[in-house]
């Protein structure tokens, strides 16, 4: 049967439902990927022949008058769009819906399935009221009532998929919402780089932002060489070296909302610039930031206000194809989302795993269930542990021996599943049981 994938926010930056769309076409179902177009979806999703994405207006239009009116116009307007674009497309044997935001696609969803006599499946990934406390504080009207709603229009569904088994426990217990945990899971093309690709990614990136540049070029240097800040390819073979003394390459990822505070981590390279100072045997940090977002803005001003002698900063937007490639190629990975609910976990680990990349991570309740510290990476709670944390793992950089290569040797050892074989043995199940 068909299933209609609905994402009431910007396809491009939901994998996880776009990861749903590949699997159901991958078993032949004729899928319709709902949601706002902002940035471009991977190319396996705009290429697959049983993929039909709609895109839906993002109503920038509807920003006008006071915040709470803003707020009510946006809803309705939503929901007229929402029911309007499910009830035009042929009859769905499914919704597949992303929750959050659920306000107002939980009920208009469940709305279209009455009508179509279609069946609807909720993909918890967090509560929507909790992301909204973090702007209005829990004890908020806005959030009461979306708490209510949640839980209301939660109880409806048919099936309910969430991302760990606290959000399952939690969903039960208060919600009386029976769950399946379906983890996030690395899709296949999140592994390590070949050095011939990191090359090429390299020189792809130093054509717009500066720290991808060579910083020092030295006699010793070969003159038919092609070089990066971290690369050289000797262009008559094609042979490619890692540069000595290059500099090591830590990322991150955000969506630049309230649940990151990036400020922790800008506070941490400042005290790592002070150990580099003090004659600590440090490494140059190359440290690029991904992401869109509305914080976004706010943090590059503080980052221009920084003055760092051994640290170069860049916020680049990576084309969906470019991401995994730079994943691959890093040295750390860096999280700092703080789960709203602190029952999800964040997807960016999930990849950096899948590429086999260490990281250090922001302690919160659940983060157990995906990190484990001192195995596969380090959990912190504030800027200075992550200062710490960074000064051990980059002392002698790059040397192969310490606990940056151990816990990379780990994450090669576990063969962590991938998300089609979780998908199949979790989604597909429920799928054949109910048909």
């Amino acid at each position: 049967g068909r299933v209609c994938v609905v994402v009431l926010g910007d396809l491009g930056r939901s994998p996880r439902m776009q990861y749903h769309a590949l699997s159901l076409a991958r078993h032949g179902r004729g899928v319709v990927l709902l949601g706002y177009l902002q940035t471009r979806p991977h190319s396996d999703v705009l290429d697959s022949g049983e993929i039909r994405v709609v895109p839906l207006s993002d109503l920038q239009w509807l920003r006008v008058g006071p915040k709470l009116f803003q707020y009510v116009v946006k809803v309705i307007a939503q929901t007229i769009q929402l029911l309007y674009a499910m009830l035009k497309m042929d009859q769905p044997s499914y919704i597949l819906l992303q929750n959050p935001p659920g306000l107002p696609s939980i009920a208009v969803a469940w709305v279209a399935c009455v009508i179509w006599r279609s069946k609807l499946i909720i993909d918890w990934h967090n509560y929507g009221y909790t992301i909204m406390s973090l702007n209005h504080g829990r004890n908020h009207p806005l959030v009461h009532i979306a708490k209510w709603y949640e839980k209301l229009f939660g109880r409806l569904s048919d099936y309910n998929l969430c991302v760990t088994n606290a959000m399952k426990e939690d969903l039960w217990v208060n919600c009386n919402i029976k769950a399946v945990t379906l983890y996030d899971r690395p899709a296949s093309y999140f592994k390590e780089t070949p050095l011939e690709l990191q090359h090429q990614l390299y020189m792809k990136l130093a054509k717009e932002y500066e720290p991808f540049k060579p910083q020092h070029v030295t006699e010793s240097v070969n003159s038919n060489a092609e070089r990066s800040a971290f690369t050289e390819m000797d262009k008559r073979n094609g042979h490619v070296i890692k540069t000595r003394g290059r500099p090591a390459l830590l990322i991150s990822s955000t969506s630049w909302t309230e649940d990151e505070d990036f400020s922790v981590l800008l506070k941490a390279l400042e005290d790592y610039e002070r150990y580099v100072n003090e004659g600590v045997k440090l490494p140059a940090l190359v440290c690029v930031i991904t992401g869109k977002g509305p914080l976004k803005e706010y943090y590059n001003g503080l980052i221009k206000k920084l003055h760092l002698k051994h640290i170069q900063i860049c916020t680049p937007w990576l084309e969906a194809e470019d991401y995994p490639l730079l994943l691959g190629s890093a040295d750390l990975g860096v999280c700092l989302h703080k789960s709203s609910s602190g029952l999800d976990l964040p997807m960016k680990v999930v990849d950096m795993f899948g590429c086999c990349l260490p990281v250090c991570a922001i302690y919160f309740e659940c983060l157990h269930e995906l990190v484990k510290h001192n195995e596969n990476g380090l959990i912190f709670r504030d800027s200075d542990e992550l200062a710490g944390q960074l000064k051990m793992l980059f002392l002698e950089f790059p040397t192969l021996e310490g606990k940056l290569h151990n816990f990379r040797r780990n994450l090669r050892a576990s063969r962590q599943l991938r998300w089609d074989e979780s998908w199949d043995q979790t989604v597909l199940p429920l799928l054949r049981q109910s048909e």
